[in-house]
């Protein structure tokens, strides 16, 4: 098969992936073989491939948003032929004290599809059966793949907001799990304020419905009752807490930050506020989001790209030259 292989990481600009032959995985008891039909481009895999995140494999195939069909299955629960998705948690231990109450996002030994074990840019792969999510029949294979992470992921943003209807919320930042989440806000009847850097994305934003939409470091014009930052930058948390409002709640939706800034207690943290990090999501999390995005009919924009193009779909997504979610289609 053909696969996206990254052995040294480094600067997306300098071309890390490289298209190779290699055997068709073999899959281990417990997993089921995949013919990827979608990958969706995450930020994580940047943050993987330019070694923002350390190394963990002598060399990796990168991608965690996989839409794939079922070649070969040792459970009778997953029929060969039907179509699964893939995300970011590939597995846990169900052992530990996180995973014995229910919080399985925060397992002390966790394997990540496309980090500790071998992704999506390829033609083939390999993931336990017991993390493999159905998909609903209304999402077909390119606009599934982003839900499978950025959707999931950005959906636990909200519960870790504790987000409810009606409500002011804020996005920090306006990509691909921002655009889902909006959509999903105003199916509750929210009010979106939106802060991103671009005026490409802030009229994205205003197009899609938010309410007012300003720069990465404008505070909003009304106090929030939530909100979530997705960029990877600590200034914006700042910017976050002085848009929100007493008692209000910012959830920090990214695996890594550039660092995390100083700020006054008194002016910006007093009154209640409150900062919460998001840690990957739970598979409860993922049968809640696909039905609500079954029932809303969350249909995310996308530009697709071939596996010899993975490097120029991630360059895109570094520099934001896309209005839309990239998604690779190693299959064709």
């Amino acid at each position: 098969m053909k696969a996206a292989i990254l052995r040294n990481p480094a600067p997306i600009q300098s071309n890390p992936l490289a298209i190779e032959e290699i055997p068709i995985p073999v899959r281990a008891t417990g997993f089921a073989l995949l013919k990827v039909l979608a990958c969706g481009v995450c930020r994580t895999d940047l943050h993987i491939i330019e070694g923002e995140l350390p190394r963990r494999l002598p060399w990796v195939i990168p991608g965690h948003e996989i839409v794939a069909e079922v070649v070969e299955s040792p459970d009778p629960a997953v029929k060969v032929g039907s179509r699964v998705g893939v995300s970011w948690i590939g597995g846990t231990d169900g052992s530990c004290r996180f995973c014995k109450t229910g919080r399985e996002n925060l397992c002390d030994a966790p394997s990540y599809t496309g980090y500790t074990h071998n992704g999506g840019y390829a033609q083939y792969a390999t993931a336990r059966t017991d993390f493999l999510h159905a998909l609903p029949d209304s999402l077909d294979n390119v606009s599934a793949a982003p839900l499978l992470c950025a959707g999931m992921v950005g959906f636990r943003s909200l519960r870790i907001a504790e987000v409810r209807h009606g409500q002011n919320v804020g996005l920090f930042g306006f990509g691909s799990c921002a655009q889902l989440m909006i959509q999903v806000l105003q199916s509750w009847g929210c009010t979106v304020f939106v802060s991103t850097r671009g005026e490409q994305h802030q009229e994205l934003a205003r197009q899609m419905g938010a309410e007012w939409a300003g720069g990465a470091n404008e505070v909003c014009p009304k106090p929030l009752d939530a909100a979530i930052t997705f960029a990877p930058a600590g200034d914006v948390v700042v910017t976050a807490l002085r848009s929100l409002d007493k008692g209000g709640i910012l959830a920090i939706n990214a695996i890594h930050l550039d660092h995390m800034p100083e700020f006054d207690y008194d002016s910006i943290l007093w009154g209640e506020r409150q900062i919460r990090s998001v840690t990957n999501m739970t598979r409860q999390d993922a049968r809640d989001f696909l039905k609500v995005a079954a029932e809303i009919n969350l249909t995310p924009e996308t530009q697709t790209f071939t596996l010899e193009q993975a490097n120029e779909a991630l360059q895109a997504q570094k520099e934001d030259r896309l209005n839309r979610t990239a998604v690779i289609l190693p299959n064709g």
